[in-house]
């Protein structure tokens, strides 16, 4: 590590925007303002690049331990630099699910020097060790949560199990993000559908057997519960209109203790997309109506959702080209969300600051991250450069998944991530990773 000034950019940050030069010293930020004079081993010049905070994506499935045939920690958070993502909280369905604290420290210690990015490995919790989870100290993590692990069997969503997440509920108090969706109503729209068309149900219908109703009623029931208790919520991948009206806009997001977030495809696509994608969009909970994807919108607007995430979940194709019921959910969309965003910006749908607020500044307040988040003197040099006016589109070559595929194939974007800096470091430059995965666990205030 060294000294680098990145002269004449403009900087989007803490809802302002203003050319500025910034100064970074070793890991840090070091100084900020008009013209900086300071002496440095390095200098860019940025005139014409926006500067943003690095994005911190809030949900990712990395895959490793145990399906590294699809991802790794090296593959995907090398697709995730190259999309302008510095951090990312991974979560607990690798294999073995990550249901205890060595099995987490194991995730830690395949990280280590192989994550260009920083990294948090949530913790997982379902009806198997919700009693040891709530005997533990929790204060260093910055969450823990049920997502994914609903793979492994039917029974793992806390969303329906009220006795076991009022169990947590009352006994925890650490952030609990669960996927949120009735699992019994899926369950009885699957029979239907496979009672009509057998096992390989047109994905058109994926969003009817994962309904509005499974999703509404599932997180208006974990809210109640969590107000009785007064715990610490948070409802992941937000997917209807409908559940967006539950949450708060009246008081600031320090202040909030339910939380939600909204991932980028629920933003980007509706249903009318399955026709022309397929199981390409089969993501659980499903995309929806058009007036769904609307309306999330507007609740990220007005404040009632809280966070954009990825929810990025690689699969091999031939996972994914597979009759409905054996047709794995997920797709890969790290190295693309911010990009995706930018193309709202572009249509007039949503400022700048505001993205930057929803990928950046709120993930870092919503988990009390240390020192990142911001472009800040004295927080960690995770930045990354955008050149708003540089049309590019997504195709076979420059995917950097491991699986080497994307929904969004064929996409032109307006705006290019042209480089990015975590802790201080160079990790990619106009199109290429350099140097070395600088990427560190990630600490709690």
């Amino acid at each position: 590590m060294g000294t680098l000034l990145i002269r004449n950019a403009t900087l989007v940050n803490e809802g302002q925007i203003a050319k500025q030069d910034v100064f970074i010293e070793n890991d840090k930020i070091a100084a900020i303002g008009d013209t900086l004079g300071h002496q440095a081993d390095e200098v860019i010049e940025a005139e014409g690049l926006y500067l943003f905070p690095g994005v911190i994506d809030g949900q990712v499935h990395f895959r490793e331990p145990g399906f590294t045939h699809k991802a790794d920690i090296a593959s995907e958070s090398r697709a995730a630099v190259a999309g302008g993502v510095t951090s990312f909280f991974d979560m607990p369905n690798t294999k073995p699910n990550v249901l205890t604290l060595d099995i987490q420290q194991e995730k830690y210690n395949l990280a280590k020097g192989r994550s260009w990015a920083n990294y948090a490995f949530l913790l997982g919790v379902n009806g198997e060790n919700v009693d040891d989870i709530i005997q533990m100290d929790l204060s260093d993590h910055l969450a823990i949560t049920d997502d994914g692990l609903y793979f492994s069997g039917k029974g793992n969503l806390l969303a329906d199990n009220p006795e076991t997440l009022e169990k947590l509920f009352a006994n925890c108090d650490a952030i609990i993000a669960i996927h949120s969706e009735k699992e019994s109503l899926v369950i009885e729209n699957e029979e239907k559908f496979r009672a009509e068309y057998g096992e390989d149900v047109p994905v058109q219908f994926h969003p009817i057997i994962r309904s509005e109703q499974a999703c509404f009623e599932a997180t208006e029931r974990a809210i109640q519960l969590a107000e009785k208790h007064k715990a610490r919520l948070h409802i992941l991948h937000l997917t209807t209109a409908k559940e967006a009206g539950l949450f708060r806009n009246d008081i600031p997001l320090k202040q909030k203790r339910i939380t939600t977030e909204v991932s980028v495809h629920h933003l980007w696509f509706c249903d009318k997309d399955y026709e022309r994608l397929g199981k390409r969009i089969k993501w659980n909970p499903a995309i929806k109506t058009e007036a769904d994807r609307d309306g999330l919108l507007q609740a990220l607007l007005e404040d009632r959702i809280d966070i954009i995430t990825t929810d990025h979940a690689p699969h091999a194709w031939e996972e994914k080209d597979k009759p409905y019921f054996q047709s794995m959910s997920g797709a890969p969309l790290v190295q693309h969300a911010l990009v995706a965003l930018l193309e709202f910006y572009h249509q007039g749908k949503i400022s700048l600051e505001k993205i930057v607020e929803k990928m950046c500044h709120a993930p870092a307040e919503l988990y009390a991250i240390d020192k990142r988040g911001y472009i800040r003197e004295g927080y960690f040099a995770d930045l990354t450069l955008v050149d708003l006016n540089q049309p590019w589109t997504v195709e076979e070559g420059n995917i950097l998944y491991k699986c080497g595929w994307s929904p969004l194939e064929g996409t032109t974007f307006h705006s290019q991530v042209q480089h990015t800096i975590v802790n201080g470091e160079w990790v990619y430059r106009q199109g290429k990773c350099i140097g070395q995965p600088s990427g560190v666990a990630l600490q709690k205030l």
